[in-house]
């Protein structure tokens, strides 16, 4: 017996051989497993701000202090957000139940525009500090690639620049992390 979520949807497969008692039964203890190991995945708006000082302290030296730190569910081609002048960070409700590696690994991101707001070697040095960023980056890649999202070309020591000669945050880059950048 296994349960699934594809997309708002839950998929559980139950042998056949149930009878449609047990099937019930079965279902919702499964729903019900399902529901708690997604409520762990899912840390509060506080937990959140918690763990990203958490994570400013372990690998950023307790540098980066944002004001806040929220979930959104307005960010559909971005991962995550912040204003770097109001010290402030908005994680995608899209990354509510991905493993918390992943989770830390936007954060960390986030924290470090909050000191760089560009995404030049000295950004990418910070984020490096975070020993499961390679591994989150090809996770959220994989997320993107099965989403069809676009992706850029650019990689981890290139800066993108646009017609008006600066960085934008606006859409999905090369490290498989949509974001924006907002000062």
């Amino acid at each position: 017996m296994s349960a699934y979520r594809d997309g708002d949807k839950v998929v559980v497969m139950v042998p056949s051989r149930l009878s449609k008692a047990e099937e019930e039964q079965w279902i919702a203890t499964i729903l019900e497993r399902l529901e708690e190991r997604e409520r762990r995945r899912r840390p509060s708006d506080a937990a959140l701000q918690s763990r990203a000082h958490e994570l400013s302290r372990r690998y950023l030296d307790g540098r980066a202090d944002p004001v806040s730190v929220r979930w959104v569910a307005n960010q559909r081609t971005r991962w995550g957000s912040c204003t770097p002048d109001d010290g402030t960070i908005r994680l995608s409700t899209r990354l509510r139940g991905m493993p918390s590696w992943v989770v830390d690994y936007v954060l960390i991101h986030e924290l470090a525009h909050l000191l760089i707001p560009g995404h030049g070697a000295d950004f990418w040095q910070l984020v490096g500090n975070y020993p499961k960023a390679d591994r989150a980056r090809g996770y959220l890649e994989g997320v993107a690639a099965a989403a069809h999202l676009p992706l850029e070309a650019d990689a981890p020591d290139e800066e993108p620049v646009h017609d008006d000669g600066m960085h934008h945050g606006d859409g999905l880059h090369g490290d498989g992390f949509p974001h924006e950048v907002a000062g």
